[in-house]
C-alpha cells in the first residue's frame, strides 16, 4: 500500500511541475489570443537596418530598455544568460536600446557589464517604445513564431530564473 501510494505521490508531482513550467510567471500578462505587433525598425550593431520580421519563425523576447534605465541595467545580464541558455534557432532575445547616445553608448555599457550573448539593437529616436505602447521603461513582449504578440512584461523580471526559463522553454517546444 505505501508502494502505491508513494507511486501516486511521484505521478502527482511530476504532473504538478509539468503544469508550473507551462503557466505563465505571476508578473507575465498573457492574451487570450496572440495579438498582432505593430511594425517597429531599429538598427543592429552595424548600423543595418532591421524589423522584427527579420526573426519570423522564431520565438521573440523583445526587451525595449535603455543605459538610463536603473531596472533595464538590473535585469540585462539575467537577459544574457536566458539567450545564452535558450538562443538559437528557435528563439531568440532582441534587446532594443532607446538610448538617444547611439551604439558607443550601449555597447560601452554591455562591456561594462559583461554582456557576450546579445546582440546590439538600437533605435535612437525611441518610436519602438511608443508604438509598442510602453509607458515606462522595460517593457517585455513574447513574440510567436508568426510575429504576434503572447503576452509581455512591464518592469523588470528574472528571465534566467527557473521558473521563467520552464515557462519560455515551454513556448519554444510548442511549435
Amino acid at each position: 500500500m505505501k508502494t502505491l501510494a508513494l507511486a501516486l505521490l511521484g505521478m502527482l508531482l511530476a504532473l504538478t511541475q509539468a503544469t508550473l513550467a507551462t503557466e505563465p510567471p505571476a508578473n507575465f500578462a498573457i492574451h487570450d489570443t496572440p495579438q498582432p505587433v505593430p511594425e517597429i525598425s531599429f538598427q543592429d550593431a552595424d548600423g543595418q537596418p532591421r524589423t522584427l520580421a527579420d526573426f519570423s519563425g522564431k520565438i521573440v523576447l523583445l526587451n525595449i530598455w535603455a543605459t538610463w534605465c536603473a531596472p533595464c541595467r538590473k535585469e540585462m545580464p539575467t537577459l544574457d544568460r536566458l539567450q545564452a541558455e535558450l538562443g538559437g534557432p528557435d528563439f531568440e532575445v532582441v534587446a532594443l536600446s532607446v538610448d538617444r547616445k547611439g551604439h558607443k553608448a550601449v555597447r560601452k555599457f554591455f562591456d561594462e557589464i559583461g554582456v557576450k550573448h546579445l546582440a546590439l539593437n538600437i533605435d535612437t529616436s525611441s518610436k519602438a517604445m511608443f508604438t509598442l505602447g510602453a509607458f515606462g521603461l522595460p517593457l517585455t513582449l513574447l513574440i510567436d513564431r508568426q510575429g504576434r504578440e503572447v503576452g509581455r512584461v512591464v518592469g523588470p523580471a528574472e528571465w534566467d530564473s527557473p521558473e521563467m526559463l520552464g515557462f519560455i522553454r515551454d513556448r519554444i517546444a510548442a511549435k
